[in-house]
């Protein structure tokens, strides 16, 4: 069993940046991901980091603004925004699963969520 707290959610304006985290608690041993849902949407990938940290996926609309990473001895994963855009606004969620994936099927583990609401 794993149980996973997001944090560092807030109110920014467009252009400005947060830094997400996600402590995992109970087995760690997963690979981890970011999503996102903005109200009326679909749940959508954001990032995913493997086990090790030696993979790393993004979704296209973030390359070059986000970085996900993780501190496996704080089992801890990180994500942090630049950039961000008023239509980013959403619950953030980070997951947990066995291998890294880009879908939400993929992940067993899910976090409550943490708002980030950018404001233009």
């Amino acid at each position: 069993q794993v149980q996973l707290v997001e944090s560092g959610g807030g109110l920014v304006q467009a252009g400005g940046s947060l830094r997400l985290s996600c402590a995992a608690s109970g087995r760690t041993f997963y690979a981890m991901g970011w999503f996102r849902q903005a109200p009326g949407k679909e749940r959508e990938f954001v990032a995913s980091i493997s086990q090790s940290g030696g993979s790393i996926y993004y979704a296209d609309s973030v390359k070059g603004r986000f970085t996900i990473s993780r501190d496996n001895a704080k089992n801890t994963v990180y994500l942090q925004m630049y950039s961000l855009k008023p239509e980013e606004t959403a619950v953030y969620y980070c997951a947990a699963g066995p291998v890294i994936r880009t879908d939400a099927s993929g992940y067993t583990y899910w976090g409550q969520g943490t708002q980030v609401t950018v404001s233009s």
